[in-house]
C-alpha cells in the first residue's frame, strides 16, 4: 500500500488510487504507479475537459483525421493532406526558458512527422509579463532563443504567430507551438500497434533521466520552489531530430512500418500504451534493450523519461532488417525492444524480470473523466459603464501611444531571430500579412495559417472571447485570400478544480464550438494546458486558435499593405463599436473592463464570402482585418511597406454608428470610431471600387469608401473633421519602439 506522500508525489488522488487498485485487482508496484501517474495526469488524460471537448465539431468533408491521433489532417484535394496541431510547453518554459521552448518546438515537429508528413511551417503564440524586470527579460530572451535555436537548426521555417504582454502571465508565461506538414493520402501513418507478432522498435536518441515526471509537473500549479523543478525539463537536440525525421520518413516509404508514435509527454509509457490501446492489442518489451545514455537506470526511470528525439515504431514481422538498415544509414539507434501481443496488456520487463503488467486500456481509456463542478463565469468588470470615461481631447497622441503599446507594436526583434524562408516555401512570412502563406511544392496550391487569441476577452466573457478568437483567426486567413477549412486549439486556463475556472473552460468550449460550426471550420485536434496558476493567481482564460486556409492558386495571395498610390480604400463589413476589452481601454485608460463587441457569425461569414470572391476575380490589391487597436491602427498598419516606399492617405471614417455600450441618444464617440475592435470588418484597397461595392451589396455586406492611397502622411477624419494627422515615418517610429526596447 503506497502512502499519501507517495501518491502526492505522483499527482494522484486517493480516489484515483482506489480506481487503479480496482482495475488491476491488486496493489500497483512503484513502476506501475509511475505509469499511471503520467498517463492519468491532466496533461496526458485531459480528465477535466474530455467530456466537454467531445462537444466540438470534428467532422467535415475535408477532415481526413480528427482528434485522437498525434495530429489532425485535412484533405486539400489532388491527394494532398495538411497535417497540423498546436501544443503547449508553458510550465517547462517558465522553469527553463530556452530548453522549455526548444523542446516544445521539437515535440510538435515530431507530432507532425510521426503522421508521415514533412513539416513545412512553425508558428508560435507567446505570452509574457509586462513588467520588463530582469526575470521577465530572461524568460523572453530564453524562449525566443529556444524557438529559433531549435527551428532554425532543424530546418523548418517559423513563419508567424503572436506575442502578448499582460501582468497575469508574470509567473506563468505561455508558449504554444504550432506545426503544419504536408503528406499524401497513401502516406498518412497512425499511432497504432497493429498485428500480433509484429516487432516493436525503439528508434532515435538514447534515453536519459531528463524530463522524468514532466507530464505530472505540467499538471500542477506553480508555487514556492517551482523553479527548482529544472530536472523535469527535457533537453533537446534539433540536429538529432532532423536525422530522425529523414530516417522515419524513409522507413515509412519502405512499406514495412505498421504504426509509429513519438515519445513526448510520458515517454515510453505513453507511446506503448496509446499505440496498443488504439489497436486493441498489447505490447511486451524489455527496457534493458532500450539504448540508455546514463548508467544504472531503473525500469521506473526508463518508462517515465521524457528524453527528446525518440520514436516507437511497429514493423511488419519478417521485415525488421529493412528498418534496421534505414536507421543504420542515418547512424541512429533502431533497437527491437519488444513485440505486439494479443492480450491487451503493456508488459514491461528488465533483464527478463517482469516490472509492470497493466492493461493498455487502463492507462488510456479508463483514465478518469471528471464532470467537475462549475459556476457561470460572470465578471463584474464586464458590466462597467465605459460611457463615464471621457474621450481624450488629443486623439493624435493617443494613436501614437497605442502604436507603441507592446501588444500592437512591431515584433521584428522576435521574428528576425527565426529563419522564416528555409525550404523556399514561404510566400508571405512574418510582418507581411494577417496570416502566413506557404506554397506546396509540386502543386499550385497554397496554405494560409494564423494563430489568434485574446486573454483580456476571455477574462471579461469566456464564451464570447473564444468566439471572437475563432472569428479573428479565420478572418486573418481570409485576408490573404484563403478559405478557412479547419482549426486546432490550445486551451490555456487555470486550476479546473476551482468552479469559476471550470466555468470559464466550459463556456469557452461552447464558444469555440458555436463559432467553428457557423464558419464551417471543424476542429481537428489540439491541446489543453491547465493549472496555469502561480501562488493561486490564474492567468487570463486564453484559448489560442490556429486556423488553416486553402488557396487553390497560391499566386492569388494578397498582403495587408497598400500596394500603390491612387488605389481606393474601402471598409467592408460593420460592427458594434464597443470599447470593452480593447487595447485602447487598457493602454490609455488602464482598464480591462466593459462589454465586448458583439459578434454576428452570419455577418462574419458573409464578409468572408465577399472578400474571397473579390480576390478570385483579382479585384483586390490588399486586405487587412480590423482587430487590436481598431480601425485607426489597422489603417496605420496598411501604410507600412518594408519592400518599397510606405504610402499614406487621407481617409474619412464617417459616422459608423455607436456601440451598445453607449447611449444611442449621444453622438458616436470618436474614440470608439477610431479604436473599437469590433469584428467582421476588413480594409481593402482596389483600382475598381464600383466592383467592390456591387459585390458587397449582393452579399449583404456593408461597404464604405474611406479615401485613396497616396502621400507620405496619414490623415483620419470623421465627417470631414480631422481627428489625427501624422507622417508615416513618425507612425513607423512609434510602432518600432518595442523592437528598440527589446534589443537594449
Amino acid at each position: 500500500m503506497h502512502n499519501a506522500t507517495t501518491l502526492d508525489a505522483h499527482g494522484l488522488k486517493p480516489n484515483e488510487y482506489e480506481r487503479i487498485q480496482a482495475l488491476l485487482g491488486r496493489e500497483p508496484n512503484l513502476v506501475e504507479l509511475g505509469m499511471f501517474s503520467v498517463m492519468w495526469s491532466e496533461h496526458c488524460s485531459y480528465k477535466s475537459t474530455r467530456i466537454h471537448l467531445k462537444t466540438l465539431p470534428t467532422k467535415g468533408p475535408r477532415v481526413a483525421q480528427g482528434p485522437g491521433e498525434n495530429a489532425g489532417a485535412l484533405d486539400l484535394g489532388d491527394g494532398l493532406l495538411a497535417v497540423f496541431k498546436i501544443e503547449s510547453h508553458n510550465h517547462p518554459s517558465f522553469i527553463e526558458p530556452y530548453q522549455g521552448a526548444a523542446t516544445g518546438v521539437g515535440g510538435i515537429l515530431r507530432d507532425i512527422f510521426t503522421m508521415g508528413a514533412r513539416p513545412i511551417a512553425l508558428l508560435n503564440s507567446l505570452r509574457f509579463s509586462d513588467s520588463w524586470d530582469h526575470k521577465t527579460r530572461r524568460i523572453i530572451s530564453g524562449v525566443v532563443a529556444g524557438i529559433g535555436g531549435y527551428g532554425n537548426a532543424f530546418g523548418c521555417p517559423t513563419v508567424g504567430g503572436e506575442v502578448v504582454f499582460e501582468p497575469c502571465y508574470s509567473g506563468n508565461p505561455l508558449v504554444n507551438a504550432f506545426c503544419l506538414g504536408i503528406t499524401t493520402k497513401d502516406q498518412l501513418f497512425l499511432g497504432r500497434a497493429e498485428g500480433v507478432g509484429n516487432t516493436v522498435f525503439y528508434v532515435g536518441a538514447k534515453t536519459g533521466r531528463d524530463g522524468i515526471h514532466g507530464a505530472t509537473m505540467a499538471s500542477s500549479e506553480f508555487g514556492e520552489g517551482s523553479e527548482e523543478k529544472r530536472p523535469t525539463v527535457q533537453v533537446g537536440d534539433p540536429f538529432m531530430e532532423k536525422i530522425l525525421l529523414e530516417s522515419c520518413l524513409e522507413a515509412m516509404a519502405t512499406g514495412a512500418v505498421v504504426g509509429i508514435q513519438d515519445m513526448g509527454a510520458a515517454g515510453l509509457t505513453c507511446a506503448t500504451s496509446e499505440t496498443a490501446g488504439r489497436a486493441g492489442t498489447g505490447i511486451e518489451f524489455d527496457v534493458s534493450r532500450v539504448p540508455q545514455r546514463e548508467t544504472g537506470m531503473s525500469a521506473y526511470e526508463v518508462m517515465l523519461s521524457e528524453s527528446q528525439e525518440r520514436m516507437l515504431l511497429v514493423a511488419k514481422k519478417g521485415r525488421e532488417a529493412e528498418i534496421k538498415a534505414v536507421f543504420e544509414k542515418w547512424d541512429l539507434h533502431a533497437e527491437a525492444v519488444g513485440v505486439v501481443t494479443a492480450d491487451g496488456h503493456v508488459k514491461v520487463f528488465k533483464d527478463g524480470k517482469l516490472e509492470a503488467d497493466i492493461p493498455a486500456s487502463a492507462l488510456t481509456d479508463e483514465a478518469p473523466a471528471y464532470d467537475r463542478p462549475w459556476i457561470e463565469p460572470k465578471n463584474p468588470a464586464e458590466d462597467e459603464d465605459l460611457s463615464k470615461i471621457p474621450v481624450p481631447t488629443d486623439l493624435a497622441t493617443v494613436l501614437i501611444t497605442l502604436l507603441g503599446s507592446p501588444n500592437i507594436a512591431s515584433k521584428q526583434w522576435v521574428y528576425r531571430q527565426y529563419d522564416s524562408t528555409v525550404q523556399t516555401g514561404t510566400v508571405q512570412g512574418p510582418g507581411v500579412s494577417d496570416a502566413a502563406v506557404l506554397r506546396i511544392h509540386g502543386s499550385k496550391k497554397g496554405l494560409a495559417i494564423a494563430l489568434d487569441g485574446n486573454g483580456r476577452y476571455g477574462f471579461l466573457n469566456a464564451k464570447q472571447g473564444a468566439m471572437l478568437a475563432v472569428a479573428e483567426a479565420c478572418r486573418n486567413v481570409v485576408a490573404t485570400g484563403a478559405l478557412p477549412i479547419g482549426l486546432t486549439n490550445c486551451l490555456n486556463f487555470g486550476n479546473p478544480e476551482k468552479p469559476e475556472v471550470m466555468g470559464q473552460i466550459v463556456r469557452a468550449l461552447e464558444g469555440i464550438g458555436e463559432a467553428s460550426r457557423a464558419l464551417d471550420a471543424p476542429v481537428t485536434g489540439g491541446n489543453v494546458s491547465l493549472y496555469n496558476e502561480t501562488d493561486g493567481e490564474p492567468i487570463y482564460p486564453t484559448p489560442v486558435i490556429g486556423a488553416v486556409g486553402l488557396l487553390e492558386d497560391v499566386t492569388f495571395a494578397i498582403a495587408r499593405t497598400f500596394a500603390r498610390a491612387g488605389d481606393e480604400v474601402l471598409l467592408l463589413g460593420e460592427s458594434d463599436l464597443a470599447l470593452g476589452g480593447s487595447e485602447y481601454m487598457r493602454t490609455v485608460h488602464g482598464r480591462v473592463a466593459g462589454a465586448l463587441p458583439k459578434l454576428d457569425l452570419m455577418t462574419e461569414r458573409a464578409l468572408y464570402e465577399v472578400v474571397l470572391d473579390l480576390n478570385q476575380k483579382r479585384i483586390l490589391a490588399s486586405a487587412h482585418d480590423v482587430a487590436d487597436g481598431g480601425l485607426a491602427v489597422a489603417l496605420v498598419e496598411c501604410c507600412f511597406n518594408f519592400e518599397s516606399a510606405s504610402l499614406g492617405g487621407d481617409f474619412d471614417l464617417g459616422d459608423l454608428g455607436g456601440g451598445d455600450d453607449f447611449d444611442d441618444a449621444e453622438p458616436t464617440r470618436t474614440d470608439a470610431l477610431l479604436f473599437s475592435e469590433g469584428p467582421s470588418r476588413m480594409i481593402v484597397s482596389t483600382r475598381d471600387p464600383k466592383a467592390v461595392e456591387a459585390r458587397a451589396a449582393r452579399g449583404g455586406v456593408a461597404c464604405r469608401r474611406l479615401g485613396r492611397v497616396g502621400g507620405s502622411h496619414l490623415t483620419l477624419r470623421s465627417g470631414g473633421v480631422q481627428l489625427t494627422r501624422h507622417s508615416v515615418p513618425e507612425l513607423l517610429s512609434s510602432w518600432l519602439s518595442l523592437d528598440r526596447r527589446l534589443s537594449e
